[in-house]
């Protein structure tokens, strides 16, 4: 009797891709940067994918080893070409599945003549395990990943146990994790793991804590009903938040957070050794 094979279990993806069809100006866009800002990165079974037989020389592609900041979840590039201008001796890689998104930032760094910036439109976690060995990066970006917030979605948060591996093997000692949030329960679940992990330390370990804590404001202002994480005490007396990144523009999506009255939390991690 033939032996039947088991099912393949695939790790649940952290993102949901939209319409991905691209118009004609957004298709131009992409051919053109094809190759040169936009990373020419054969994919396997999935399109977001890498193949397996692929490899990457980041210091070849940049043409120099400077300090190297990777985005993941850059969107339509708001933070990342504010970065970018800012720090011309800085190079940038910025994750993003959203092919729309991709074609207008990819066509924005050509316009703006930004030289310092590479996109990848694949998988963050294809990309971390297949073409970044420890030190291709000195610096960590995870802005205002998706919630997820209904607790059956949970399991397809980015920063849980497996990702918070992945970085510690990514990032070499010194370097910085820089993550964001308008989720009171998400920004208490990330700041629970990853400080929970030795290899990490909080640089902002009790700061922001008790009165002056954003998750304490948000459970006393009755926000957030859905995220039972963030009501098991009322005073959030751990704190550990640290103060808004002033690398991180302002961008589209973090304004009608405020305007939708939600708070924003940020977190900074060192790698240890």
């Amino acid at each position: 009797m033939e032996e039947q094979k088991r099912p393949v279990m695939r790790r649940p993806l952290s993102f949901v891709r939209r319409s991905n069809n691209l118009p004609p100006r957004r298709q131009r866009a992409w051919d053109a940067a094809l190759g040169h800002e936009l990373l020419d990165i054969p994919h396997g079974e999935r399109d977001t994918s890498v193949a397996e037989d692929f490899h990457l020389d980041w210091d070849a592609e940049f043409g120099r080893r400077a300090h190297r900041v990777l985005e993941i979840g850059t969107g339509s590039g708001e933070a990342v070409v504010h970065a970018a201008h800012q720090r011309p001796d800085t190079d940038f890689i910025a994750v993003e599945v959203y092919r729309p998104g991709v074609a207008q930032l990819a066509s924005r760094l050509r316009r703006e003549g930004l030289t310092n910036v590479r996109i990848a439109c694949v998988d963050a976690v294809e990309l971390i395990d297949k073409l970044m060995p420890r030190g291709t990066v000195d610096e960590l970006w995870v802005f205002f990943p998706d919630p997820w917030h209904k607790t059956k979605h949970h399991k397809r948060r980015l920063v849980q146990g497996p990702f918070i591996e992945r970085v510690a093997g990514l990032l070499p000692e010194g370097g910085l994790w820089r993550l964001a949030t308008d989720w009171s329960g998400y920004a208490a679940q990330m700041r629970e793991l990853i400080s929970a992990d030795p290899r990490f330390t909080n640089l902002h370990t009790g700061e922001r804590a008790g009165a002056d804590s954003p998750l304490t404001a948000v459970r006393h202002e009755g926000l957030e009903k859905d995220e039972p994480m963030a009501f098991d005490d009322a005073l959030d007396e751990t704190g550990g938040w640290a103060p808004r990144f002033d690398g991180r523009v302002l961008t589209d999506f973090e304004a009608k957070a405020h305007e939708a009255g939600r708070r924003i939390f940020d977190l900074t991690f060192r790698r240890n050794s």
